[in-house]
């Protein structure tokens, strides 16, 4: 079974929504792909956002008004994983799961990142591979008064921290010194214990060396590895550059590269790249 559309846009989140109502802006149909049963990706995770325009400050409420506006915008949406995509000179042909092509003029990959598991992180080290909850999936009602142990300070730490700002809960966080620079928006407040070091040992009981570290619960917070899917261009660290790819495929949203990963960055890339697609053929 094939379908056709004019743009392809793999991937739900705040970039391929985006690059959906700018489509319909200019006139081009869209069809999105998005495996989970819901668009909006990482926004119904973020609890506290005070970095992006529109007003809003939970994720929950842009997610809801993103919703809205990609329903007006009236893509296709299908509900699938994606397993491959191949461009020719004169269309994109997107493979998924079940074997059923979706093609079109051009596509927007918008995938996004997934969390690194302790195994995955050159400075620790495991004595069995583990699956550790993500910081930002952290249920704060079952925080008060312990001490939780957070592998990493990737920025989920501050949002975390903002959205619970009288919360009783004392955070024990060891990390690389190469991610000293995320701190800053953390260093000052009591609650958290900063630790660089270059090498941690866990072991299967979640008790962490040097320093016998332990809490009454553990998260991973290492930072994200990106989702590429076959077909792509990809550097060193498995992100997709926009400038590498075929010219009819567009990346979009934080698959570009680990350094602007931001939801006002993801949707405005994700415009950008329906807005590219749309004036490949006109000028």
């Amino acid at each position: 079974m094939t379908s056709e559309t004019d743009l392809v846009i793999i991937g739900g989140g705040p970039a391929g929504c985006a690059a959906a109502v700018m489509a319909a802006s200019v006139g081009l149909t869209s069809t999105i792909i998005e495996p989970r049963t819901r668009l909006g990706g990482a926004l119904w995770r973020i609890a506290a956002i005070d970095n992006a325009l529109g007003g809003h400050r939970t994720g929950p409420d842009l997610a809801a008004a993103v919703l809205a506006d990609v329903e007006r915008a009236a893509p296709d949406i299908v509900h699938a994983a994606v397993t491959r995509i191949d461009a020719t000179d004169h269309s994109v042909s997107v493979t998924l799961a079940s074997g059923r092509q979706i093609n079109g003029k051009h596509a927007i990959v918008a995938t996004g990142v997934a969390p690194i598991q302790p195994h995955d992180a050159p400075w620790i080290m495991t004595t069995t591979p583990m699956r550790l909850s993500p910081l930002w999936d952290a249920d704060a009602a079952g925080a008060v008064g312990q001490t939780w142990l957070v592998l990493g300070a990737d920025r989920p730490l501050g949002t975390f921290l903002r959205a619970n700002p009288a919360l009783d809960v004392k955070l024990l966080v060891p990390h690389p010194p190469s991610d000293s620079y995320k701190t800053d928006e953390v260093v000052g407040d009591p609650r958290i214990t900063l630790i660089p070091l270059d090498a941690l040992t866990i072991d299967d009981n979640l008790v962490a060396q040097p320093g016998d570290l332990r809490g009454d619960q553990t998260f991973t917070n290492i930072g994200v590895a990106p989702v590429a899917i076959h077909g792509l261009v990809r550097d060193a660290n498995g992100y997709c550059p926009v400038d590498g790819q075929h010219p009819r495929v567009h990346i979009a949203g934080d698959l570009r590269s680990p350094l602007a990963q931001r939801v006002q960055t993801a949707m405005g890339s994700g415009a950008e790249a329906a807005l590219s697609a749309y004036y490949a053929g006109r000028i």
